[in-house]
């Protein structure tokens, strides 16, 4: 029987879309999840808490997989959690790691993406085979800080500040296509078809829901994070792959319009 393929965050946004594309390629899945679910399907669900170095529920998940996808995170305790799984990834035998990271991770200094450069480290220094993909901010992510700032009665536009959203749908395709591959280390960022200011995303959100235009204000980020972002160090570095779905088609899914 061949071995599962453990993916942990496999109930979030992204493992929603990269589970079934590898049940579809024919690899039974294993998840790792905080609050476990009843099995089902060719996918297999183990709960543990990837902050809790000590949780069984771990050392269970791992065993008997070759290939891993780490795809849980938030905003927090991303380099603790990435230790504890490497840690025992390397007590496991796993072949093949596969990380989920950030634009941006190693040049803009915010503490998120701080902990997230520390977990690329943390995998590239395991002695574990793996792959490290960045991708740009999600579609998913964007929306959710539109819908924010466009509920506020005068629209805040960060001056500079741009993002390139990605299709989450897009990240996991290639996700499954590395994870299936060989080991290849940190690869080309993966970002959206284009480049946006925070004006133009919100103005083709209220455009969608069929909104009226908000009065807009310029605001400054400060400090070395603002510098960063009017740099565009939160962008995809040159040679970047590009996904398909642009923002508009998909708040046009989301939205309407």
């Amino acid at each position: 029987m061949t071995a599962p393929i453990l993916v942990t965050g496999g109930t979030g946004t992204l493992g929603g879309h990269v589970v079934p594309l590898l049940r579809k390629a024919g690899h039974p899945v294993r998840v790792l999840s905080r609050h476990g679910r009843e099995s089902a399907g060719g996918v297999e669900y183990v709960s543990a808490d990837l902050l809790d170095e000590a949780d069984p529920g771990l050392r269970t998940a791992l065993t008997g997989t070759e290939i891993v996808l780490h795809l849980a995170g938030g905003p927090k305790g991303d380099d603790v959690a990435t230790r504890n799984l490497v840690r025992a990834a390397q007590q496991a035998g796993v072949k093949h790691l596969v990380l989920i990271s950030v634009t941006g991770a190693d040049t803009v200094p915010v503490a998120w993406l701080k902990n997230k450069l520390a977990a690329e480290r943390a995998v590239a220094e395991s002695g574990i085979p793996f792959t490290t993909l960045r991708a740009a901010q999600f579609n998913d992510l964007v929306l959710g800080v539109v819908e924010k700032m466009t509920k506020l009665p005068v629209l805040p536009v960060p001056g500079g500040l741009r993002f390139e959203p990605v299709d989450s749908r897009d990240v996991a395709a290639r996700l499954v296509e590395l994870a299936l591959g060989e080991p290849a280390g940190l690869v080309p960022d993966l970002a959206g078809p284009r480049v946006y200011g925070m004006a133009e995303l919100s103005a083709g959100y209220l455009r969608a829901k069929g909104t009226r235009r908000r009065p807009k204000l310029p605001v400054r980020i400060p400090g070395k994070a603002g510098r960063a972002y009017r740099a565009g160090a939160n962008l995809a570095r040159e040679g970047a792959a590009r996904g398909e779905r642009t923002w508009e088609a998909f708040i046009g899914e989301r939205v309407g319009g």
